[in-house]
This record gives C-alpha cells, structure tokens and sequence, in this order.
C-alpha cells in the first residue's frame, strides 16, 4: 500500500426556506494502493474506461458499501468513482477505477 485514502460522501440538502447545503461525511479513511493511467498491460486491458485516470486498491471495508456516487479523496485531489469491483469475488479486496476531478474555476 502506498498512500492514504479517504471514501467521501456528499449529501445536498435543502432548509425550510428551500437554500442549498452541501455536506461531506467521510465514510472510511484507509490505506490504498494507487496506480496511475500509463501504458502498462493492465491499463490496456481496461480500454473500455477511457475516462478513469487512476486505480485503487485496498481492502474490502466491513460494513461499508462504496458505490459510484462516492468520491476518494487522496494526496489533496478528489476523484469520481467510475467503477467499484470486488478482486476476484473473494470479498478481501476493493477495486476502484477512478476519474480526476479537475475544478473549472482558476
């Protein structure tokens, strides 16, 4: 494992005179395996995620159920989940294949 990751949910809700909020909750923070996109034999393998910029690897959290409306924070960038799947149905370890989310503004 090579870094620290944290699994982030984002709930907008809405006050009774009908103004936005937007809260963070941090569901798990967990050490993670991550692999960049480059040429190597399993990025190739995956061409069908063109979007996905990075993977995640790490184990399968208890309780926990990460979907494709969560986000990772790691390193200070924030990624989209595009992709959540169990390694080898074995339920030990989560894969997650994950797009950069770059902010439009600066």
């Amino acid at each position: 494992m090579n870094g620290f990751a944290d699994i982030v949910q984002v709930t907008k809700t809405k006050d009774s005179e009908g103004f936005a909020s937007i809260t963070e909750t941090v569901l798990a923070s967990v050490r993670v395996y991550r692999e960049g996109r480059h040429g190597s034999e399993r990025w190739a393998n995956l061409a069908v995620f063109s979007e996905a910029t990075d993977l995640f690897r790490f184990r399968t959290i208890l309780g926990v159920t990460i979907t494709t409306e969560h986000f990772i924070d790691c390193d200070g960038d924030r990624f989209n989940i595009t992709s959540v799947e169990n390694v080898k149905s074995r339920g030990m370890y989560t894969e997650i294949l994950a797009k950069k989310v770059v902010s439009s503004i600066g």
